[in-house]
């Protein structure tokens, strides 16, 4: 079967050959990831050839430029003069090289049914390397300059529990080599991650910071059943550095192409919202918000709270901690919704990546 998948994929096949096979994937879904996986492991193959001829066409550009710091021309100077169009194309290539990754990696991680979602996420993390190749062709004329090491990504997170744990989506924290969470109150602390659910886009995080002394009494509850449609919504969340508050209703019961353990929501969101809570007027927290449909205007989407807490049940069995004690009081119904956001903004994080 592998070799018929990669002669398809290859483009070997005659019409009635291909014709054949591909209406066997279509009733076949196990046939259909198993293609689907192939071709996302080519190309991430092919990227991963041209991102290694990159590296070793700089290694050569560095050993030359180390060469030739002993003449009697700044080094910087002769670098850039012999150098200057092949760190053009060179700069080019890492951009595609490093997007198509992404893409892959995007696509790889996330659910079969999901797989067409491109998260507007990407967008940002495009925007961040192109000013990081920018900063680095300009830092040529001074390499004893220290750069500062910016934040790769930022997302948004909450407090499940009153001793540390958080939950984010998993994408926000992919690949991270250390992460910082903030609040309203400008509480810093770092985080690690503990527990990660591809499956449903969900991560837990814990402060492991030696200052932080507790979040107090978590304001919220976690709702079991699931949601009405047409019930009104809102979340709190960082698609910039400022909180900013989101307000809608569920617009449907399932997620991208019918996908059961997700909502659809008519909140607007934007990049940094994923990872944000969802909540009820009543102050429960119904979802974890995990992105948006790429070109499609309102349709953005929420990992129900039930998959959350099945999630949470089924820590100590997959990890070595210990049950979690999540809240069991709610403070925020009959109260206004100003008040149910002043009581909430100590309890929502931004989430910033390093690598």
């Amino acid at each position: 079967m592998y070799e018929q998948i990669e002669r398809y994929l290859a483009g070997s096949m005659d019409a009635d050959e291909r014709s054949a096979f591909e209406a066997l994937m279509h009733t076949d879904p196990r046939l259909a990831k198993q293609v689907q996986e192939h071709r996302v492991i080519l190309q991430a193959m092919q990227q991963y050839g041209k991102r290694n001829a990159l590296r070793t066409q700089l290694n050569n550009i560095h050993s030359d430029m180390e060469t030739n710091r002993s003449g009697k021309q700044p080094a910087w100077k002769v670098f850039w003069n012999r150098n200057a169009q092949t760190m053009g194309v060179a700069a080019s290539v890492s951009l595609l090289s490093v997007f198509g990754t992404l893409w892959s990696v995007q696509q790889m991680k996330a659910p079969v049914q999901q797989q067409t979602v491109r998260y507007v996420e990407l967008r940002r993390e495009v925007d961040k390397l192109k000013k990081a190749q920018t900063a680095i062709i300009k830092g040529i004329n001074n390499t004893n300059k220290a750069v500062p090491r910016p934040a790769r990504f930022s997302g948004t997170g909450f407090a499940l529990t009153s001793d540390g744990y958080m939950v984010t989506s998993s994408h926000v924290v992919e690949g991270a080599d250390s992460i910082m969470v903030e609040n309203k109150a400008g509480q810093k602390y770092k985080v690690h991650e503990v527990y990660r659910d591809q499956a449903h886009d969900l991560s837990i995080l814990k402060i492991e910071d030696p200052a932080f002394e507790g979040f107090g009494k978590l304001p919220y509850t976690f709702k079991t059943a699931e949601s009405d449609l047409g019930e009104k919504v809102y979340t709190l969340g960082y698609p910039r550095e400022d909180i900013v508050f989101g307000e809608g209703s569920l617009s449907s019961s399932s997620g991208f192409e019918g996908d059961t353990t997700a909502y659809q929501i008519s909140i607007p969101l934007n990049p940094g919202n994923s990872g944000g809570p969802l909540l009820d007027d009543k102050g429960n927290l119904v979802g974890v918000i995990s992105g948006k449909q790429a070109g499609q205007e309102g349709a953005a989407f929420a990992i129900k709270s039930a998959y959350l807490l099945q999630l949470i049940s089924e820590l100590p069995l997959a990890t070595t901690l210990s049950p979690l004690s999540l809240p069991q009081k709610n403070a925020l119904t009959g109260i206004s919704r100003p008040q149910q956001l002043k009581k909430l903004r100590d309890f929502v994080f931004v989430v910033k990546v390093y690598n």
